[in-house]
């Protein structure tokens, strides 16, 4: 471990937080000397106080633990490299339009990779009266069922959250163009373009 580097990181932390070295010692049940002996290089927190003080700074700690953050490109806005990440614990749904390190109930996501649908597994898809209806032949019980619907296009993305023995049947805004995201919790990520 670098502790000159981790040091460096605690320190422009607790500033951008702007906090003291006093008010982060006593956020921590510390002297304000520990803590100055970090920022210094001269020492590392002990491992019981790494979750109190990743919540303090406001960061996670494999990221406290490197002494770096690691700054993600500018993705220009456009929502259609969206990444789509499902808790396999809880189901938690997390998006992101560029570059994340997603976590849930202690676990690192990995962003799922969507498969383009088959003729048979496509979405019904009916414009009527200026909207879509989508409808779906999947099987709707406890454990098999679609999570969660999403329409994205260039510019926004709709989620319509849906819930185990629930039949999708959804209306959605009409757009010139897009693509609709579906999960499935025992066959994944899938699309059709619209």
């Amino acid at each position: 471990m670098d502790y000159p580097k981790i040091g460096a990181l605690i320190r422009r932390l607790r500033q951008e937080r702007k906090m003291t070295q006093r008010e982060l010692a006593q956020t921590l049940g510390l002297s304000p000397k520990t803590v100055s002996k970090w920022e210094r290089g001269q020492g590392f927190p002990d491992v019981s106080l790494l979750e109190a003080l990743s919540g303090a700074l406001h960061v996670n700690i494999p990221a406290l633990l490197s002494g770096d953050l690691a700054e993600n490109q500018l993705t220009g806005g456009s929502m259609k490299q969206m990444r789509f990440f499902v808790c396999p614990v809880c189901g938690n749904l997390t998006f992101s339009s560029g570059g994340a390190a997603v976590s849930c109930c202690g676990r690192p996501l990995e962003p799922l990779t969507p498969k383009k649908a088959a003729p048979e597994e496509a979405l019904r898809v009916v414009e009527s009266d200026g909207d879509w209806y989508v409808e779906s032949s999947h099987p709707a019980s406890k454990d098999n069922y679609i999570s969660f619907l999403a329409l994205v296009t260039g510019e926004m993305l709709l989620v319509l959250r849906q819930y185990p023995e629930w039949d999708l049947h959804a209306r959605i805004p009409d757009r010139p163009h897009g693509k609709l995201v579906w999960y499935s919790t025992t066959r994944g990520l899938f699309y059709q373009l619209v």
